[in-house]
Order: structure tokens, then C-alpha cells, then sequence
């Protein structure tokens, strides 16, 4: 029987070539943004691609010489962003444990966020009283649970 892989791992192989294109050996740095750089620097701005040299020199540890960090800026924060360039490299390096970053060059641009979630309605009661009525003669506990959750969000939703 086959193994059950990650999602993640499918992930992966499906973007992977995506971000290679880009530079970006895989999609972490994406992903881990706002844990490398903060929320606050995050809301701001994003890395966009990441270019390397064009002769590949290497150091004294084999490792490439560092590359240029394309961060895409939303307007003003452009100035700011300048003044905060080195702890941005210096967090990056450190995400990676190495200096794979040597500047950062910015782009000004609108950043594309996801769609925010509307704000959810408080949950009637009786609604819930239905829902956990409906769902209470499920033996097994997980599909008990995750019938209950669905419930819930169509109970929410308004949905008849």
C-alpha cells in the first residue's frame, strides 16, 4: 500500500518549478514571511524573486555568492523599508542559516493579499442545540466532530 504523503510535500512539486523560475529554491520563504521579516514588515511588503549572479562564484565553504532579494513595496513605505534593509537581510540569512541574500532591491507595487473572511454572525443557541441533536447519534468521534463543525458553518452561513 502506498503511503500517504503530506500535502505539503504535493505542494511542492506542483509550485516548485514556479518558484525555481523566480529563483527561489522553494516556496518557504514565502510561506514563512511574516515569521522571518514580522507582521508588521509583512503587511507592507513581499519577495517577489530572488536573483543570483551571473558567474557563479563560490566562497571559501563552496557556498554561491549572495544574491539580490526583488521585494515588491506597497508605496511610501518604500523610504522606510530602505532604512530597514539590512535587518531584513540579516533575518533572511538567519531563516537560512547562511548569507544567501546580499541586497535587496525594491519595486514598488500594490501587494496582492487574500481575500479576507467576512466576519462571522453569532451562532443561535437553538441553531446549535439542532446541530448537536442531529450529530449526537454519530458513534465514531472524529466524523461526529467534523459533521458537527460543517453544522455549524452552514447554521452560520444562514443557509435553510
Amino acid at each position: 500500500m502506498a503511503r500517504v504523503k503530506p500535502l505539503s510535500e504535493l505542494i511542492e512539486d506542483c509550485i516548485g518549478p514556479a518558484f525555481a523560475a523566480q529563483g527561489f529554491a522553494s516556496s518557504d520563504i514565502l510561506a514563512a514571511w511574516p515569521d522571518i521579516v514580522g507582521a508588521r514588515l509583512a503587511g507592507a511588503c513581499q519577495p517577489v524573486k530572488l536573483e543570483w549572479p551571473r558567474r557563479a562564484r563560490r566562497d571559501a565553504e563552496g557556498r554561491p555568492e549572495p544574491g539580490t532579494l526583488v521585494i515588491r513595496v506597497e508605496g511610501a513605505f518604500a523610504l522606510e523599508l530602505q532604512h530597514l534593509a539590512p535587518i531584513v537581510i540579516q533575518r533572511v540569512n538567519a531563516h537560512y542559516g547562511w548569507a544567501c541574500i546580499g541586497k535587496i532591491a525594491m519595486r514598488q507595487d500594490r501587494l496582492h493579499r487574500a481575500a479576507r473572511r467576512p466576519a462571522q454572525r453569532p451562532l443561535d443557541p437553538a441553531r446549535r442545540g439542532e446541530v448537536a441533536l442531529a450529530v449526537s447519534r454519530i458513534e465514531e468521534e472524529p466524523l461526529r466532530e467534523a459533521l458537527d463543525r460543517l453544522g455549524i458553518a452552514v447554521v452560520a452561513t444562514g443557509a435553510p
